[in-house]
């Protein structure tokens, strides 16, 4: 059996890298700019293009990562010495990448629901009044909470790997060799 190496490729990082900003760039971009701007609002079209193309984007570098990952091995799990921390350190890191595909699922959804792809990309017809109630939206919502929670959690998980484990942890997620 090959041994498996001590850090993640530089294929591996530079995916990593530019989904986490993508990321949370658009949980920002979400909360603060598109849930505040009503839709009658002109700027909202071109908030919600851009906001559809990210999430596009960020989708499909989180398939990509899934697609390397699987291809390409990575160094072994780095425990935390305690079964329990191990355990919801793995549940966070693929609740991750669940929680992309659900949080782009509903966008999807929501987006083919209220005809947005003709409003946004093709200039006809107008936004409607409001989102809110429609089921799509809801669990957009409710998917971003938790997805920002998951983000909190594993950024917790690696300053603790780093600063109180002082495994280096963190060096394994950056460019350079194996």
């Amino acid at each position: 059996m090959a041994e498996l190496p001590g850090k993640y490729d530089n294929v591996h990082v530079a995916l990593h890298w530019l989904t986490a900003a993508l990321i949370v760039f658009m949980l920002v971009m979400g909360h603060f700019s598109l849930a505040a701007t009503p839709n009658a609002e002109a700027g909202k079209i071109l908030a919600l293009r851009g906001h559809m193309i990210l999430g596009s984007v960020a989708l499909v570098l989180t398939l990509g990562r899934l697609y390397w990952k699987v291809k390409h091995a990575g160094p072994a799990y780095a425990s935390t010495g305690s079964a329990l921390m191990d355990r919801l350190g793995i549940s966070v890191q693929h609740s991750l990448y669940l929680m992309v595909v659900i949080v782009a699922g509903s966008g999807l959804g929501l987006a083919l629901l209220t005809g947005l792809p003709g409003i946004v990309f093709g200039g006809g017809g107008a936004l409607p009044e409001s989102f809110a109630e429609l089921t799509p939206r809801i669990v957009h919502g409710i998917a971003t909470k938790i997805l920002a929670a998951l983000i909190v959690l594993h950024g917790g998980g690696v300053l603790f790997h780093q600063f109180v484990l002082k495994d280096h942890l963190f060096s394994r997620m950056w460019f350079g060799k194996s």
